[in-house]
């Protein structure tokens, strides 16, 4: 067998949602096994875990954000981005009764996947713009979305990103909404699949395989005739009513496909050297990021 024979590709993911549909798509219409790959899932629930079985080989292939990449490389690894996985996702800031403003926050425990990873980055950035430092509130490492939504429930924190249809359900709950990610910070990327590149270089057309089928189940998806089988194809634990799943195709179909690209990544790259406080110069984009797989995928 080729690179590293019949080896599944081990694929890590935080958490899910309807920003996983492509995944959903590319297994249920068995478009990995089409292009000769396949692909072991793995639920990670926490970016922190994810981010350090990465950087140790555990996982070949993850889901994550961008600012993760950065982090990576600049503490010593090989990790790479090489494919953009998803849209900015429109993350509610979900916040208990009684919260009405970002200033309501201080002294608060709000419910995060990693501390200094993702989104929890932006939303220091907002407590800052608010008067806020890292000593003003306290960020609980909760984990995936699943489980933020299980800690605001539960009286655990008070405020948490959360995505659809876990913000949805706590708002039905009696939560409130401080505004979302796309309000805030609506130019700022979505989601991306990253590696290592010593893993890339010994499997690359079992990457290139997972990049086109990955990317066709995304092309798939922009069919409204497909609306009824994509809706059939989000798992039923993710609890996600027909009309919100009807809502999220439509919403899909009118934007252009995930994109990863220079641009976006230097907004990233500037939160996490504002946040990290870290000398000048900054890395440039090419330094965290890859994209000849996906072009050679074609799509």
């Amino acid at each position: 067998m080729s690179e590293a024979g019949s080896a599944p590709v081990r694929l890590a993911v935080i958490s899910e949602g309807v920003n996983a549909w492509p995944l959903y798509v590319a297994q249920g219409r068995k478009m990995f096994d089409a292009e000769g790959v396949a692909v072991d899932v793995t639920l990670t629930g926490s970016s922190t875990h994810q981010l350090e079985q990465m950087r140790s080989g555990g996982y070949d292939i993850g889901f994550q954000q961008s600012d993760h990449v950065v982090r990576a490389v600049e503490t010593g690894s090989d990790l790479c981005i090489v494919m953009a996985q998803g849209h900015a996702p429109e993350l509610s800031l979900v916040v208990a009764a009684g919260i009405k403003t970002l200033k309501d926050l201080r002294g608060r425990d709000i419910a995060v996947d990693g501390a200094n990873t993702g989104y929890a980055l932006l939303l220091r950035k907002l407590l800052a713009e608010n008067g806020m430092g890292k000593s003003d509130y306290n960020f609980l490492e909760i984990g995936g979305s699943q489980e933020r939504f299980d800690a605001l429930k539960m009286g655990k924190a008070v405020a948490s990103w959360l995505n659809p249809p876990f913000d949805r359900n706590l708002f039905a709950a009696g939560f409130g909404s401080l505004g979302a990610t796309t309000t805030f910070f609506p130019s700022y990327p979505g989601s991306i699949a990253a590696t290592r590149r010593s893993w890339a270089a010994k499997n690359g057309d079992r990457l290139v395989a997972f990049i086109r089928a990955f990317r066709g189940a995304c092309h798939w998806l922009k069919d409204p005739a497909h609306k009824a089988e994509a809706i059939t194809l989000l798992p039923q634990r993710l609890n996600i009513s027909a009309e919100l799943a009807s809502r999220a195709f439509d919403a899909f179909v009118k934007k252009p496909l995930p994109l990863i690209d220079a641009a976006g990544l230097q907004q990233v790259i500037d939160v996490y050297w504002q946040a990290e406080g870290l000398p000048l110069p900054k890395g440039a984009p090419e330094k965290y990021m890859d994209l000849s797989y996906q072009q050679r995928a074609g799509l």
